[in-house]
């Protein structure tokens, strides 16, 4: 595979970078669950970078690339579904985007324009009208929303509900892969100022081999994501979110143990990542619908 962006490529990826700098660090007096950047939001909006899956000399792979570098930042935005699975629904539908699986809470959901509505095997697309969804308390760091009354849903296709599943798949996985890279970041941070015995906590063996591991599975999250954008595969697709689910798992743990006492509160901004994190784990069936799904894709 060959990763080597074109001049237009690098271009965006340049400017998503420029956007992203202004919402590195976490505001001082933020001590919530989720960080929600609105201005974020309008900053892609502006520039019209949702729509860069939609233009061929960008495509599917450089929206992967912003979708990963935008999940690093602490604020979250609803940019992984607007950038990944809209184009293959429809550019026109209106976003924000929220999925809804089997009637569960979702993210983005009581802000959003546009549902992607999974039912079991079925797919639709859903437009809540006033009243229909409102906004859930929730300790995972996104703003977390339910149905209140069933819209009206526009049933997809067997061949358009199987691309949806790819596209999700692809999304779930760019954004865990961001996410774990951003808290591998804050935790080599603290490890490397926090001190025990007179010296710095990462210089300990012991320590290091297993953030190396951390950083060899975010690499691999990373690479699999960047491959199912690039083919389109819904077999790479679902190894891709496999690989991601089953990772961040492993990831979560280990950062937050790192930390100690300090990664379980609210100053620290390590669970603005950890905790999104979470909240994907269990999306598209969990690790158990994308083990079933690379059976299938891959060696069925």
């Amino acid at each position: 595979m060959d990763f080597t962006l074109t001049s237009d490529q690098a271009a965006v990826a340049g400017a998503i970078d420029r956007i992203a700098g202004q919402f590195e660090t976490k505001p001082t007096d933020f001590h919530g669950f989720a960080l929600y950047g609105r201005e974020l939001e309008q900053e892609l909006d502006n520039g019209g970078y949702f729509d860069i899956a939609t233009i061929p000399e960008m495509g599917p792979l450089a929206a992967a690339l912003a979708v990963e570098r935008l999940a690093r930042l602490p604020f979250t935005a609803e940019i992984a579904l607007s950038m990944l699975v809209r184009p293959h629904l429809g550019p026109e539908l209106p976003r924000p985007f929220a999925v809804v699986e089997n009637g569960r809470p979702g993210r983005f959901v009581a802000a959003a324009a546009t549902l992607v509505v999974v039912d079991g095997d079925s797919i639709g697309i859903a437009h809540p009208g006033a009243g229909q969804v409102e906004a859930v308390e929730s300790l995972f760091a996104y703003p977390m929303g339910k149905l209140t009354a069933a819209p009206s849903v526009r049933p997809l296709s067997a061949a358009e509900a199987a691309s949806a599943r790819t596209w999700l798949r692809v999304a779930c996985a760019a954004e865990i892969a961001g996410l774990m890279q951003a808290a591998i970041d804050a935790t080599v941070e603290h490890l490397s100022v926090r001190k025990q015995f007179g010296r710095p906590l990462g210089t300990f063996q012991a320590l290091r081999h297993r953030m190396a591991e951390c950083a060899v599975l975010a690499g691999g999250v990373r690479r699999l994501a960047l491959k199912a954008a690039w083919t389109g595969d819904a077999g790479d697709a679902a190894l891709a979110a496999l690989h991601a689910q089953d990772s961040a798992t492993r990831v979560c743990y280990d950062v937050h143990q790192m930390l100690g006492a300090m990664g379980m509160t609210l100053e620290m901004p390590l669970h603005l990542w950890t905790y999104r994190m979470k909240a994907l784990l269990s999306e598209l069936g969990g690790r158990a619908g994308q083990a079933a799904a690379v059976a299938h894709y891959c060696f069925n």
